[in-house]
């Protein structure tokens, strides 16, 4: 029987407001329930469908040249459904070597809870793509989390990566929800991994922030020396010799009798390379006025270096990869990696000095902190 419906009619009127009442209720009915508490719970922005539009997905690994603490073959895919902190960096960059005590210290933390950190090892010089190099520094430096070889710079490009150190924070579903560049930020990263692992897992619980513990001894802004290249491809700046870079050439370079802040100077007989200068002479020497607390070099070959630190007394301001020798601190070169040369108590400008004794010593770089 069909029923016309009449304003003025009112069992019509009460019949009405109960199917509109039922409706409502019935349409309640159907929704889906809230998982946990309102700290638990997935948002919108948060569901896999909604993060399609909103975050880019992980890129794979691609093109890797060697596997270190892993399998090989290893792939993010391996490790699908976990949280994964992508890091790219390189052995001999003092930038990237500083952040390690708090990746090595989120391994130590959230392994077990579902985070698996991925070093990207980008090189920025041809020595640092050597398999034995790298090993070598990643045991070095206690590395426990894998290590993959990015030599050609596949995976760099296909995260458009521009940075060492960069890292790139992906959730469970894939989806990249935070990077940073650079040093710093630690608290703030740690505290997006718990998000994420609480995402992945409703029950977890997280207490506590492990980057508090370490304590970041570099104040930056009292740095007031950037990083030196020494290669001519690579050089931000001139070298402070009148002869300066002359590409593939090997040059007589002889000190002034003054020198200027951030530049480097050199003497005796030295050979230009793309990303280094070699010493061709038995000795020479490497004078350089700086405004930082430490000094470290990237370096290679064999040779003894005695580090004369100027205002500061050599023993006093003895680096960690200096010795103490006869009241001189002295620095053994063996092999191609970043040695810390001098580790002063302050800020303030000096003027360093290092006598090299062995033909065929490489410079690659200076770094400060």
């Amino acid at each position: 029987m069909r029923m016309e419906f009449k304003p003025n009619n009112p069992v019509q009127v009460g019949l009405l407001l109960l199917l509109i009442i039922g409706g409502i209720l019935f349409l309640e009915s159907t929704k889906a329930k809230p998982l946990g508490n309102e700290n638990t719970q997935k948002t919108l922005a948060e569901s896999e469908s909604a993060k399609r539009l909103l975050y880019p997905s992980a890129p794979e690994l691609q093109n890797i040249a060697g596997y270190v603490n892993v399998p090989h073959g290893f792939s993010l895919s391996d490790v699908k459904g976990k949280v994964i902190l992508v890091d790219f960096w390189t052995y001999s960059c003092i930038n990237c070597i500083r952040t390690l005590p708090y990746l090595k210290a989120w391994h130590e933390q959230y392994a077990d809870k579902g985070l698996v950190i991925v070093g990207v090892h980008t090189p920025e010089f041809a020595f640092e793509e050597e398999y034995e190099n790298v090993k070598a520094a990643v045991e070095k430096q206690g590395i426990e989390y894998a290590v993959v070889l990015d030599n050609e710079y596949a995976t760099w490009r296909a995260y458009k990566n521009q940075y060492w150190p960069r890292k790139y924070l992906v959730d469970a579903d894939g989806f990249i929800r935070y990077d940073h560049i650079g040093e710093g930020g630690y608290e703030e990263t740690e505290k997006m991994i718990q998000k994420l692992l609480t995402e992945r897992d409703e029950k977890l619980s997280l207490e506590g922030i492990a980057s508090e513990e370490i304590n970041a001894a570099t104040e930056f802004s009292k740095i007031g020396t950037p990083e030196i290249y020494l290669g001519y491809d690579f050089a931000r700046a001139p070298l402070g010799n009148a002869e300066g870079f002359q590409p593939n050439e090997i040059v007589v370079y002889a000190l002034p009798s003054s020198v200027e802040k951030n530049r480097v100077y050199l003497e005796g007989t030295w050979e230009n390379h793309s990303d280094h200068v070699r010493l061709a002479s038995d000795t020479g020497k490497i004078v350089l006025k700086y405004e930082a607390k430490s000094v470290n070099i990237v370096a290679g070959g064999t040779a003894q270096v005695e580090v004369e630190p100027g205002q500061s007394p050599g023993i006093n301001a003895l680096g960690t990869d200096a010795q103490n020798v006869n009241g001189k601190a002295v620095v053994q070169v063996a092999g191609q990696k970043l040695y810390n040369v001098v580790s002063d108590s302050d800020y303030f400008e000096k003027t360093l000095t290092l006598h090299v004794n062995g033909k065929g010593f490489e410079l690659y770089t200076f770094t400060f902190g």
